[in-house]
């Protein structure tokens, strides 16, 4: 008799947890589980199309890459590495506001299935989110700029810009503010919402340009014959393979006065590499000038000694 009655007292109270757990705690324990698969197959969805964005956007060798004299497809190959970038850059984005949106509504769902009026809830979130809005326009500005800034790419880490109020090289990009870091080292940091121009420097290809003088009667032909050497034997020397992209161009007359006559020299160049590439073009230039006997002229001004009142020309 007595295990009988303890037989029932054990069948009813698993009957009794049966209820209980076929009620609430699995209905919560569904949408937490559903919650955690959504997120992760979310989040593998964003990764396989993030991999896939970058192994279409592979990157070639800048070696490889200055043999191409189209300045579209030059442009395409070395954007390409700047795109895998922009695609993990935008999964990141896509998946923070997966996980907002999918945890959001699976807690609303529990506390709705635990009692919990949500009603009042979502229409304080509501006042709260107007009363934000309207005290909060600088900081939603901020955001919205950011993010814009991140699909488009119009910049990046480690790229040096113009951002109007600074130039500088950028250091980080969040939603809110750019880091950047000024030729002298001072750190600034701007307000997405406030960048109104962007001008990158360091996105596909940029342009070294060289000035030289040279004596007004030197011959323009073989001045021209000395610069195509001196372009000839940069572009077949693999020190400049990561830096030049192309020969280097004698342009021509940039302008002419009573003492010299300016030579320029332009090149196409990797992104920040443009002063790098000017300094050896400029280097030789020298030597082989020297080496050819060529004239550069000693472009004097003359200075008024001290106590002399200046002369006025006639």
């Amino acid at each position: 008799m007595i295990g009988l009655l303890a037989a029932k007292n054990i069948f009813a109270s698993t009957a009794a947890f049966l209820n209980w757990f076929l009620g609430a705690p699995l209905y919560v324990t569904l949408v937490l589980v559903s919650a955690f698969v959504l997120n992760a197959l979310f989040t593998r969805g964003i990764k396989r199309g993030v991999r896939k964005a970058a192994k279409s956007a592979q990157k070639e060798r800048l070696g490889a890459a200055r043999k191409n004299a189209r300045t579209h497809e030059l442009t395409d190959i070395l954007m390409g590495e700047r795109r895998e970038q922009r695609a993990e850059a935008i999964g990141q984005l896509l998946k923070s506001a997966a996980q907002i949106m999918i945890w959001s509504t699976a807690v609303l769902l529990v506390l709705t299935r635990l009692g919990v009026d949500i009603g009042p809830l979502l229409a304080s979130a509501g006042v709260v989110g107007v009363a934000l809005g309207f005290g909060a326009q600088t900081l939603v500005k901020d955001y919205l700029a950011g993010i814009f800034l991140i699909i488009e790419d119009q910049f990046g880490v480690g790229d040096m810009v113009d951002l109007g109020v600074a130039i500088g090289n950028v250091e980080e990009v969040s939603l809110r503010v750019t880091r950047l870091r000024d030729m002298s080292g001072v750190v600034w940091y701007i307000r997405n919402g406030e960048i109104i121009r962007v001008a990158n420097r360091s996105q596909g290809w940029t342009m070294a340009s060289v000035e030289i003088p040279v004596a007004y009667d030197e011959d323009m032909d073989r001045i021209r014959n000395i610069i195509e050497q001196i372009a000839s034997d940069m572009d077949s020397d693999p020190t400049y393979d990561d830096m030049l992209l192309g020969r280097p161009e004698f342009v021509g007359i940039e302008s002419v006065s009573g003492e010299a006559v300016f030579i320029k020299v332009i090149a196409k160049v990797a992104p920040q590499q443009q002063m790098t590439l000017a300094r050896a073009l400029r280097e030789r230039i020298k030597n082989s000038f020297d080496a050819a006997g060529v004239r550069v002229p000693v472009l004097t001004r003359p200075y008024p000694t001290p106590g002399t009142p200046p002369t006025t020309p006639r």
